[in-house]
């Protein structure tokens, strides 16, 4: 059997050749081919589906993919690369990415033998909802990982929570910044370090659960992410966290006010660049750190502009030199906490928002949606949000099905005294829950993006069918005149 994906923009999979759509594809869906062919027919296997496809809807090259997932009130971004390797950038802060990962690799019907090899996977910065998402992924035997990355900064107990600090030429940094396996060790062999701290205990468990082939920071001073440099198709830069140095050589990290801003303020920040085409990851950056950022790559410090727009524009003009990218994930889930400078200089066609309804900060916040739109390329700037795409369960036909019959279930619960009955409707409803959800988070919350270097799709699913059984809210970017991407148009 060959293999193959599903050609750009969206393929249609019919019953029998030109009869009825049983399945709408995007672009880089797998399929297998089964053999049986009628003139520009081929019969395949996708997605548990035999059907037929159009041969010229069909190609043998994988484009990059990127999946944004909706992993609630967090980040999660799931890419996979042409030459099918799988690099994960941080997994909320619950067990949605793991349950993406278990039917993107149908694991549910090859529970035991299927190994799911993970190239990379980074968590950006230290907080809760980027990095406990890992734990039940470090604790399934089924996923193995080459390297975990992390920004050097890890918490730990007593007064220092993210380490020591000292003043150098009157400005603080962090002194303990861990490098490597072995600096990462003096912590999470330490109990007193350790103690109920839920980082140091994930790290802990990567280190000793024998899974994990190497754990070592990832910062600027790397350029790349191994086997991703500039002499390959695909390069991922590492812009960020940017360290420093003191008198002895010993590399430093800047203190942002506080630890909370400290710890964002470094994410791991990496840019894709494929072809023609950049995609900018950079974690949950805020003010204090994207002005560094600015000063650090332009020279020119962005809080002693003179008020000036000729100032201003050549401070943007050197940035974009760094940071200009055709899709961005939004800093922080779309909080408040940023520069409309940095903005302006990421310069982006496309912005997706990772962000959940649970949660106390509104996010994305609305001045940022309107920053966003302001600042982004061209006509009509293109804005996704992993939240407002999974809105959908409400209404969804299966998900209200299976909302009812939780709600009978519960009804039966309350009204009988046998407990093992008892048991059995309560492991009822937590499988219903668990299905209920499964849909919400594979199916409807993801942001799909899917380029070749040269065009970009970016698609969500839609509520309901369309017509012809269109299943995706699909956004082209294609050159335009000057060369340079544009948003072509809109399918739906």
């Amino acid at each position: 059997m060959n293999n193959a994906f599903a050609a750009y923009p969206a393929a249609f999979v019919y019953d029998e050749p030109d009869n009825k759509e049983i399945d709408h594809l995007l672009w880089g869906d797998f399929l297998r081919f089964l053999g049986p062919e009628q003139e520009e027919w081929a019969q395949v296997r996708v997605r548990g589906k035999t059907g037929w496809m159009r041969k010229d809807e069909v190609q043998e090259r994988r484009p990059l993919e990127v999946n944004f997932v909706d992993i609630g009130q967090g980040d999660g971004c799931f890419i996979v690369t042409p030459e099918d390797k799988f690099i994960l950038v941080d997994a909320g802060e619950r067990d949605n990415m793991v349950r993406f990962l278990r039917w993107r690799f149908n694991m549910k019907n090859n529970p035991e033998d299927r190994i799911v090899p993970i190239q990379y996977a980074v968590i950006s910065h230290p907080d809760a909802d980027h990095y406990r998402g890992f734990e039940p992924l470090l604790e399934d035997a089924r996923f193995r990982f080459d390297t975990v990355f992390h920004n050097g900064i890890v918490e730990r107990g007593g007064d220092n929570p993210l380490g020591p600090k000292q003043k150098i030429n009157k400005r603080t940094y962090l002194t303990d910044v861990i490098e490597d396996r072995a600096s990462l060790e003096g912590i999470t062999g330490d109990p007193d370090k350790v103690r109920d701290k839920r980082y140091p205990n994930l790290l802990k468990t990567a280190v000793e659960g024998g899974r994990v082939g190497d754990i070592r920071m990832l910062c600027a001073a790397d350029g790349f992410l191994p086997g991703y440099g500039e002499e390959e198709e695909l390069v991922i830069r590492v812009l960020g966290p940017v360290p420093e140095e003191d008198p002895e050589g010993e590399r430093l990290l800047r203190w942002f006010n506080d630890p909370g801003k400290t710890k964002n303020g470094h994410s791991v920040i990496l840019k894709l660049e494929y072809g023609r085409v950049k995609i900018m990851l950079g974690g949950d950056l805020n003010t204090p750190a994207e002005e560094y950022l600015l000063e650090h790559y332009t020279g020119l410090d962005p809080r002693k502009l003179k008020e000036s727009s000729q100032d201003e524009q050549e401070l943007i003009d050197k940035a974009r030199e760094t940071f200009e990218a055709d899709v961005a994930k939004a800093c922080h889930h779309g909080s408040a906490d940023f520069t409309d400078l940095y903005l302006r200089a990421v310069n982006p066609i496309a912005t997706v928002v990772s962000s959940g309804d649970n949660e106390p900060h509104a996010h994305p916040r609305p001045d940022a949606l309107g920053a966003f739109g302001k600042s982004g390329r061209g006509g009509r700037p293109l804005i996704f949000s992993t939240e407002l795409a999974r809105s959908v369960t409400e209404t969804n036909a299966r998900s209200q099905a299976i909302r009812d019959k939780i709600t009978k279930l519960s009804v039966l619960i309350e009204k009988t005294e046998d407990e093992d009955i008892r048991a059995v409707l309560e492991a009822e409803i937590k499988k219903l829950q668990e299905e209920r959800l499964e849909r919400a988070v594979t199916v409807y919350g993801m942001i799909n993006l899917r380029t070749d270097g040269e065009r970009v799709l970016l698609a969500q699913k839609l509520e309901r069918l369309g017509s012809r059984g269109k299943e995706w809210d699909i956004h082209l970017l294609e050159p335009g005149p000057d060369g340079s991407l544009q948003h072509k148009s809109s399918e739906r």
